[in-house]
Order: structure tokens, then sequence, then C-alpha cells
């Protein structure tokens, strides 16, 4: 069960925007990067238990739930500068990052760049670019939902006014039709309401070329040199994995089985039991 735990939202200068920031709980610091559609309560499941150890970072990523409405910078190279600038403003030398769907790419570019600022690698339920090993997840193509947020204009003036209906299904189809909680619903659904703020959601989208060569380039040079973990549920599965293997020097990969895509709010027990060892075992705890 989620454990309340104080936390503080705090509004950070990071890389020429602002950005929303819940902190809670102190020691060494943990970032977690959410994705779409979702805020930093994403993590509400198990960022209580987590603050009984660490310092808990959760930021609004740029555009999205109370952060700044940005022009541009969704690129996954962007949102890695986004992060490096926020440990730094927060004064930590280091921090284990978690990223899930589109926080995934920032927190590996992140890990390759800067691998003295990551100690520990977390990583779910997303591809990377066109790295090899994903053929069997998008072998019928990308879900069909790509394409519409690619366009520049659309998806944003056709959702008008039917932004709660759209993000319900999202929610929905990434617990297994189990939902989450009305108040964590209702919060997602206020935070994607609105033309600007679907611009910016689907900015991600529209950046993925752009994030997929900067990846490309990475690798081409650098190594995730750190402890990682890939999670992978339901679509993605072993998808990730596969695309770290042969990147990465220390991987250990779980599957969680009954689960949907927004793993956090699905099966927070399951995920913190694959967390809290793995964290624990980094020499700064």
């Amino acid at each position: 069960m989620p454990v309340t735990t104080a936390h503080q939202l705090r509004r950070i200068a990071t890389n020429g925007i602002h950005l929303n920031v819940a902190v809670a709980g102190d020691g060494p610091a943990v970032l977690l990067l959410h994705g779409f559609p979702h805020t930093w309560r994403l993590w509400s499941g198990i960022m209580g238990r987590l603050a009984g150890r660490y310092r808990v970072i959760a930021p609004d990523l740029r555009g999205l739930g109370a952060s700044e409405r940005a022009v541009e910078g969704y690129d996954a190279g962007t949102l890695a500068a986004d992060a490096e600038g926020l440990l730094d403003a927060l004064g930590e030398p280091s921090a284990a990052v978690v990223g899930i769907d589109a926080g995934t790419a920032p927190a590996v570019l992140l890990a390759l760049r800067r691998p003295d600022l990551v100690r520990r690698l977390v990583v779910m339920e997303a591809l990377l670019g066109r790295l090899p090993g994903a053929d069997h997840v998008v072998a019928g193509g990308a879900p069909w939902w790509f394409g519409f947020h690619a366009v520049p204009g659309l998806a944003e003036t056709v959702l008008a006014g039917n932004e709660a209906r759209y993000i319900d299904w999202f929610l929905d189809s990434g617990t297994l039709g189990r939902g989450v909680p009305d108040d964590i619903r209702a919060a997602f659904v206020h935070a994607y309401t609105g033309s600007e703020a679907l611009r910016c959601a689907f900015s991600y989208y529209r950046a993925l070329p752009t994030s997929a060569q900067q990846i490309q380039d990475a690798v081409a040079t650098a190594r995730l040199t750190m402890p990682t973990m890939a999670v992978g549920s339901h679509p993605v599965g072993t998808g990730l994995e596969r695309q770290l293997r042969p990147i990465a020097d220390d991987l250990v990969a779980h599957r969680l089985q009954d689960c949907g895509h927004i793993i956090p709010l699905d099966r927070p027990d399951a995920l913190l039991a694959l967390l809290a060892p793995f964290l624990a075992a980094d020499p700064a705890t």
C-alpha cells in the first residue's frame, strides 16, 4: 500500500526552463522520470516508501504537468540536460535514475553522456529508437497513436474538449482495465487538458526521430557502465532488455506478469520489490 510521506513541490530552474518538482526524504538521490500521460504523481505508490531511505526527486517533465510549457526541446538530449541541470540545482553530485515510457530515453542518454552522474539506472516499458533487439515488439508497426501524435497541430485540435476520454483510454489500457486511483486520474486529466498542454505532450512524439538519432550517436562511442535494470510488462515485455543487452556492462532484467504498461501504478508493490534491493546494493546508501 502507498505510504504517505511529506513532500515539497518546488519550482526549479534548469536548462533555460522551470520544472515543477516533488522532493521527499533524505539520503542518496533517486531521480524519477515519468512518461505520457503522466505527471510526477505516477510515482505515488512507491515514492513515500523510497523516501524513507533516499532523497526522491520526481519532476514533471518539460512541458508536462505544472512544468513550464516550453516551445521546444522535447528531444531526449534536451530532456537529459534538463535532468542534469535539475540534479545540479538541488546540489546532488549523482543519482540513481529511474525512467519509464518517455522518461526512458533521456535517462539512458544521461547515463551514456554523464556516467559520473548516474550511479544506477532503472528503465521500464519503452523502446530506444532504432537500436536492434526489439523487432518482435514492433513487427506489426508502431502503435496507432504514435502516427496520430506525430502530425504537427493535428491531435491537439481533434482532441479539444475530449481530453478526459482520451486520457482514460491510456490509463485503462495501461493497467489492463484496472484503472488508477480517482485522485491520480483527475490530476492526469487536468494536466493534459487544453491545446497547449496537448501540444507539449505530443511534441515528445514529434521529436522521436531526433531522439533516436541521439541515442544511436551516443552508443557509437559509449556504453552503460553503471549497474542497470530493465523492467518489462505489457506490451514492451523483453524488448527494452534486448536493446540494452549489447550496450550495458552490468544488466539485470525482469518481466512482470499480469501487469500493464503503467507499472508504478498498476503493480507498485512488485516494482518496489525489485527497486529496493537493486538501489540498496549501491555503496552510497
